[in-house]
């Protein structure tokens, strides 16, 4: 059922269904024995390359496999994880899974905020949340980075520069500023019903803007791997974020953030400490299947850190557990 040039996810089957099933239990037996009234949604996807043939080209242009899952932040638990084609753009059906998320998450939840990058920088997506799906479910507070369009770009250079404010970083790291951005996307501009959302840029400037000279020459400088904005003489670099949360937005830049952080700590346990890009099979069913279980096995992984270890195993990562616990009975 694949088409050449089109994103495809095939239905799961009863098995792959019942797996999901077992994964949702164990998150809640998580909840029942330590529960929080909290969830902190990061959703992002992830790509592991592979050399089997019948794996397709993801936009880097080497094949493989890109699954995105929805890391609860409190708990250190995938709520839920979707196997996917190389080939499938990470904000395809995020709407969709962001539901699914929804649904998955146990009883005692209360509270739900969002982070994502730019794949779900979606008006669907975001109104879904600013508007707790009109009316139907409560509002949920979300950060998610922004495109950087030319609009906004320019919405960007207008801001004044009294409003520019310092934005603390660890020592060593490029000093950053961050300003409120009066900017109205085109595709909900005329639109009497549309939320209010917040934009909030993130200014860095360059050590080495555009060459003095290649204006002209080799037909101008190469374009960079980031958005850049020119503001006076400096040179920027650009990053944005929409959100619909108040206060101070320094603070809201910083937990946007940390989902960068354990989420893709996650990722990296998946794909290497539990084998997760060892993909057994050319089958993408079978290859779903070996990803369900190895999610499984990572979340089998943060139960016990939340509920059985002790204080000095809390934190390990898993290399570490089995030098210290699951390989003990093979000394005595």
């Amino acid at each position: 059922m694949r088409q050449e040039g089109k994103a495809f996810i095939p239905a799961k089957n009863e098995q792959l269904r019942g797996l999901e099933a077992v994964n949702a239990a164990l998150v809640a037996g998580v909840q029942r024995h330590a529960p929080t009234t909290e969830a902190t949604l990061d959703i992002d996807a992830t790509l592991q390359e592979t050399h089997k043939q019948q794996a397709l080209l993801c936009y880097q242009g080497y094949r493989a496999y890109q699954p995105v899952n929805v890391y609860w932040a409190q708990t250190g638990l995938l709520v839920r994880s979707e196997f996917r084609d190389g080939n499938v753009p990470a904000g395809h059906e995020l709407l969709r899974i962001l539901k699914e998320a929804l649904e998955a998450l146990p009883a005692g939840v209360e509270r739900v905020r969002v982070r994502m990058d730019s794949a779900g920088y979606q008006h669907d997506v975001l109104r879904f949340m600013a508007t707790g799906d009109e009316g139907r479910r409560e509002i949920i507070e979300f950060t998610v980075s922004n495109d950087m369009t030319p609009e906004f770009r320019e919405a960007v250079r207008a801001t004044p520069q009294e409003e520019w404010r310092p934005l603390p970083r660890k020592r060593g790291e490029a000093a950053q500023e961050w300003a409120e951005v009066v900017y109205v996307p085109n595709v909900i501009a005329h639109s009497k019903h549309a939320p209010d959302y917040r934009y909030l840029a993130i200014r860095e400037e360059l050590e080495q803007g555009e060459l003095p000279g290649m204006e002209s020459a080799c037909g101008g400088q190469q374009e960079l791997p980031f958005a850049t904005v020119v503001m006076g003489k400096t040179t920027y670099r650009l990053r944005g974020m929409v959100t619909n949360r108040q206060g101070e937005g320094g603070a809201l830049i910083r937990w946007h953030h940390l989902r960068c952080g354990k989420s893709e700590e996650a990722h990296a346990m998946l794909k290497r400490e539990l084998a997760g890009g060892r993909f057994p099979s050319g089958k993408f069913g079978a290859n779903a299947a070996w990803w369900a279980l190895v999610v499984l096995a990572y979340n089998l992984h943060m139960a016990l850190q939340r509920l059985a270890l002790p204080d000095k195993l809390k934190g390990k990562r898993l290399k570490a557990i089995r030098f210290g616990l699951i390989g003990l009975p093979g000394t005595r």
